[in-house]
């Protein structure tokens, strides 16, 4: 397997069956151990590596969003966890699952607007996006749940 493509499938979890894009999402699940900052301070580094690394598996077919290609979930998803408080709980990152899987499935604007987008910055956006909803969504919970999320 070549460098991109191993990025791109975030080592393979990309191939796993049902539902890759899951599976993409939870393998990063325990990056919330280390905290929002540095959850988003990986997420930053997987968008970056993962834009390039998509754009070169896609070089032949830019338009296509291949759902084994899963590092753009990986990068949405720890985008939410930097929406985490330092303190939050198990639920809190269940919370924060459950939202970015929301926000990236059921796609409201701009998320969908992002997904129209072509080629590796489409592929990757319209997760980032997603993560970004999540993240914010978690950031005004926490007078609701504090101690959780």
């Amino acid at each position: 397997m070549n460098l991109p493509l191993l990025v791109a499938t975030v080592g393979g979890i990309g191939r796993l069956k049902p539902a890759p894009g899951t599976w993409g999402s939870l393998v990063v699940l325990p990056a919330a151990l280390l905290g929002p900052l540095a959850a988003l301070l990986l997420a930053l580094l997987v968008t970056l590596i993962g834009f390039y690394a998509v754009r070169e598996v896609l070089r032949d077919t830019p338009n296509q969003d291949p759902g084994w290609i899963v590092v753009d979930e990986a990068a949405g998803m720890l985008i939410a966890l930097a929406g985490l408080s330092v303190d939050a709980s198990l639920w809190g990152v269940l919370i924060a699952f459950g939202l970015f899987r929301i926000f990236d499935i059921l796609k409201p604007w701009p998320v969908s607007w992002a997904d129209q987008q072509k080629g590796a910055f489409g592929v990757m956006l319209d997760d980032v996006i997603a993560g970004v909803l999540a993240a914010l969504a978690l950031i005004l919970g926490r007078p609701i749940l504090p101690g959780v999320i």
